[in-house]
């Protein structure tokens, strides 16, 4: 598949997910996709329909369209970015922020986005359900820490890693949305904040996010 591929991808996916951060790739890069909405983690419908490409029966899910199948966000946006190394959405593998870049999309999957995982049922790490309300508040505790962790280690210019726009900026600002919420956010990430709220502003983007996070 090329950068400019006249064939649509198919996005599995929902309003105020992850997936959003996908949606914001796609639009960036001018690709074409056709999103199959659902809400894996409320709907048993929305699971059922993806697992026909995705075991795990998560979003997103992203079809080529030769019907490869990828998973895992982050891996679809590095991925995504490198189609068309012009539009700057990742630094080059010889860039020396390639590092950090690959680090903090990573850190951003596993220390903070996965932790998620854990609200909906808080019985998949053995806590009874009864338990729900304070693990809850302990994942946002930690996701308040691991924001501040970040933030402390980044110098960010216009952006997160400098003065070009990457998918990492999106990554974290779809991610930031989620509990503990943006306030929060705002509050432990305050070197970060400014250059989230750049791409929340960003022309090409503002009608996605109004229109895949309603609450705004």
């Amino acid at each position: 598949m090329t950068s400019r591929s006249h064939v649509p991808l198919t996005l599995y996916g929902a309003a105020a997910s992850g997936s959003v951060a996908v949606e914001a790739a796609l639009t960036l890069l001018g690709l074409p996709y056709d999103l199959v909405e659902g809400a894996t983690w409320a709907e048993e419908a929305a699971r059922d329909r993806v697992a026909t490409s995705n075991p795990m029966r998560q979003i997103p899910t992203l079809v080529l369209p030769d019907g490869e199948v990828m998973t895992e966000s982050a891996a679809i946006l590095i991925y995504l970015a490198d189609l068309d190394p012009a539009a700057g959405l990742a630094p080059s593998p010889t860039d020396p922020k390639r590092r950090q870049f690959l680090r903090w999309m990573l850190y951003v999957s596993s220390a903070i986005y996965a932790l998620h995982w854990i609200k909906p049922d808080v019985t998949r790490i053995g806590a009874p359900p009864s338990s729900r309300d304070s693990v809850v508040d302990a994942v946002h505790e930690r996701i308040a820490f691991c924001w501040a962790t970040m933030d402390a280690q980044l110098s960010p210019g216009r952006y997160l890693l400098g003065d070009e726009l990457t998918v990492l900026d999106l990554y974290v600002a779809v991610v930031s949305r989620f509990g503990p919420w943006r306030e929060r956010f705002v509050e432990v990430a305050p070197r970060m904040a400014a250059a989230v709220h750049r791409v929340d502003n960003e022309p090409r983007l503002v009608r996605l996010w109004k229109d895949r996070f309603s609450e705004d």
